[in-house]
C-alpha cells in the first residue's frame, strides 16, 4: 500500500488553512442550550458476564430523542471509578451487551453511545434517526441535511456525545473529574468535537479521526465516507459553497482549536480513508496539550491492538 497523502515530514509541517464560521461558538451554544427534560435511566442487564456488569442505558439526546448505550462495569463492590465514554465507527451501532470488554476489564467505567440511524434500527434496541434527510439521492450520513448548519445530521449526533458524557457523569459509580472520551474513525472525530464542547474531560483519544479538515478530506480521500460529498457535488454542482459552509460547523479542526483536556492522537500514513494531513490538520490546532503516535505502513485500521496498550497506558497515567 502507498501513501495516500503527504509524507510524515509534510504532515508534521501542514496547517489547515479551515476557517471557523463567525457564529461557529454561539451556533453550539445555542444548540447544547435547552437542558434534557429527562435524566438518564441506568437498567441492569443478565448477559452472562461474571467478571463485568452491565447496565443499558437511554438518555435524552438531541431533541430529547431516547439515545441507548451500554455501560460496562467492573464486577464487585459498587465504587467511584474513572470512565472512559466510546464513540463508534461509521455504520457502527452499540452491538450486544457482551461485546468490546477491554476497558471494564482494566477496571474503568465504559459507556459506549449508540449511533443514531447508524446501528440496529430502534425496534430492535437501536437508535433511531428522525431528522432531515436532505436532498439528492447519495447514500450516507455527511450530505444529510446538508442544506443547512440546522438541519445536518452531525448537529444531532454531536449533541447526543454532549449529553453521553453528561449521563456517565452523572451515574454514581463515575468520578466525574475523571473522564476520557475516545473514539476510533467517526468515533475519533465525534470525541473532538466532545473536547470542544465538554469543559473538564480528563483526557482525548482521537484514533485516526475522520471528520477533520473536511474539504481537504473531500478532495483528497480514496474511500467512503468523505467521498459520499464528492458524489453529491458531481450531482449539485452548484453547491459547493453551501455545502462547505455547513461542513464548517462540524469540522473537527475547529472544535480541537477549543479543547483543553490532554489528547492522544493516533494517525498513519497509508490511510485512505481519512488522509492523514486532514487529521494533523486537526491535531496542529489542538490547544490543549497533546502525544501523537505515527504508524508510517498501516491504512485506516492505523495502530490496531498496538495502540490500545498504548492508550491503556496512557489512560492510566491520567485517571489511575
Amino acid at each position: 500500500m502507498p501513501l495516500t497523502d503527504l509524507t510524515r515530514d509534510e504532515c508534521f509541517d501542514y496547517r489547515s488553512e479551515a476557517v471557523a464560521p463567525a457564529d461557529f461558538d454561539a451556533f453550539w451554544s445555542g444548540t447544547l442550550a435547552p437542558d434534557p427534560a429527562t435524566g438518564p435511566v441506568f437498567t441492569p442487564v443478565d448477559c452472562g458476564l461474571s467478571q463485568v456488569r452491565v447496565q443499558d442505558v437511554t438518555f435524552a439526546g438531541y431533541g430529547g430523542a431516547p439515545v441507548r448505550g451500554w455501560l460496562r462495569l467492573p464486577a464487585g463492590p459498587p465504587r467511584l471509578r474513572g470512565c472512559v465514554v466510546e464513540f463508534l465507527g461509521y455504520g457502527r451501532g452499540r452491538g450486544l451487551a457482551h461485546e468490546n470488554l477491554l476497558w471494564a476489564s482494566a477496571g474503568y467505567a465504559h459507556l459506549v453511545m449508540d449511533t443514531r440511524g447508524q446501528g440496529w434500527s430502534a425496534a430492535a434496541g437501536g437508535t433511531g434517526d428522525e431528522g432531515p434527510s436532505g436532498t439528492g439521492p447519495v447514500p450516507g450520513f455527511l450530505t444529510r441535511g446538508v442544506e443547512s448548519p440546522g438541519t445536518h445530521y452531525y448537529r444531532r449526533l454531536y449533541t447526543d456525545a454532549v449529553r453521553c458524557v453528561e449521563a456517565a457523569r452523572s451515574h454514581p459509580e463515575v468520578d466525574a473529574d475523571r473522564v476520557v472520551v475516545t473514539g476510533h474513525s467517526q468515533g475519533g472525530g465525534i470525541s473532538l468535537a466532545v473536547s470542544g464542547l465538554v469543559p473538564g474531560l480528563a483526557g482525548v483519544l482521537p484514533d485516526v479521526p475522520f471528520l477533520c479538515d473536511i474539504r481537504r478530506g473531500a478532495e483528497r480521500a480514496a474511500l467512503a465516507p468523505y467521498t459520499e460529498i464528492a458524489d453529491y457535488l458531481q450531482l449539485h454542482r452548484d453547491r459547493a459553497g453551501s455545502v462547505f459552509e455547513t461542513l464548517s460547523y462540524f469540522d473537527g479542526v475547529h472544535f480541537a482549536a477549543r479543547a483543553t483536556a490532554p489528547a492522544l492522537f493516533s494517525i498513519a500514513l497509508m490511510d485512505p480513508v481519512c488522509p492523514p494531513s486532514t487529521c494533523f490538520g486537526a491535531y496542529h490546532r489542538y490547544a490543549g496539550s497533546k502525544q501523537v503516535e505515527v504508524y508510517g505502513f498501516n491504512g485506516h485500521e492505523g495502530g490496531g491492538e498496538h495502540h490500545r496498550a498504548r492508550q491503556l497506558d496512557w489512560v492510566r497515567e491520567r485517571i489511575g
